[in-house]
């Protein structure tokens, strides 16, 4: 019988660690590790350096050019962006170059999840999501993975933590990339991306309903992806019944 392989969706706020677990899971799991974050921050770089408009963006002040959610779907269109496995991780290729570093920048991210929010892009990277999750044996994580990018996944989690706990996780990668910021700015930028994001006309974030909800406010990342593998074991072993039924 041929192995089961899960397509298996991590969903949640910023700071709830979805990225650190989902590479653990699938490592756990041998599966694929896809960061659909890094897909949008990859546009908002690509903006960034290219001069593109981002402050003109719905939740931004008035009086910036009105083309730039064009622009940015069309830039969104014309780039190739790469997720190459390396050394238990992966890269990020923007046309053919490593942007991996650049990418994680407060900068980057702050005008992801403006970017994240413009239709036009959303359209082409959720393709291109479910291309890369065709053929199962893969985890997912982003805020609309389990909702709109893969509603049929076999194992939806939606990951979450206090807002103090997701913003002290903040700070420390801030800190580990020698950016420097005091807690109560990080809080109020949580606070903010928290707001965006539910509140967001296309794709908002929220719990799918089959999803499991994962509170790891007092859980380590490893003892969170852990639990997330003891779930999945069990989803393979009931698809295993259920072909052997079939």
């Amino acid at each position: 019988m041929a192995m089961t392989r899960l397509i298996i969706t991590i969903d949640g706020p910023v700071g709830s660690g979805k990225s650190t677990v989902a590479r653990r899971v699938a490592n756990l799991l041998g599966y694929v590790y896809l960061d659909s974050g890094a897909m949008y921050r990859a546009v908002a770089w690509k903006a960034l350096r290219d001069h593109v408009p981002i402050d003109s963006l719905p939740d931004s002040p008035p009086g910036s050019p009105l083309d730039s959610e064009d622009r940015l779907a069309e830039l969104a269109r014309r780039m190739r962006i790469d997720l190459v496995s390396s050394d238990g991780g992966f890269r990020v290729l923007v046309d053919g170059t490593d942007v991996t570093n650049q990418i994680r920048s407060a900068q980057v991210a702050q005008a992801a999840s403006k970017v994240a929010v413009i239709a036009g892009v959303r359209t082409v990277l959720v393709a291109e999501q479910r291309r890369a999750a065709r053929s199962g044996g893969v985890v997912m994580e982003g805020r609309d993975i389990g909702t709109v990018v893969l509603p049929d996944a076999d194992l939806k989690i939606f990951l979450d933590a206090s807002v103090e706990v997701r913003a002290e996780r903040r700070r420390l990668e801030h800190a580990q990339k020698g950016e420097f910021i005091e807690f109560s700015e990080v809080l109020e930028e949580v606070r903010q991306r928290d707001q965006r994001d539910r509140e967001r006309a296309v794709s908002p974030l929220r719990r799918a309903d089959d999803a499991v909800l994962v509170d790891n406010t007092a859980l380590s990342a490893e003892e969170t992806a852990r639990l997330i593998v003891f779930l999945a074991r069990e989803r393979e072993t009931a698809a295993k019944a259920e072909a052997r039924q079939a």
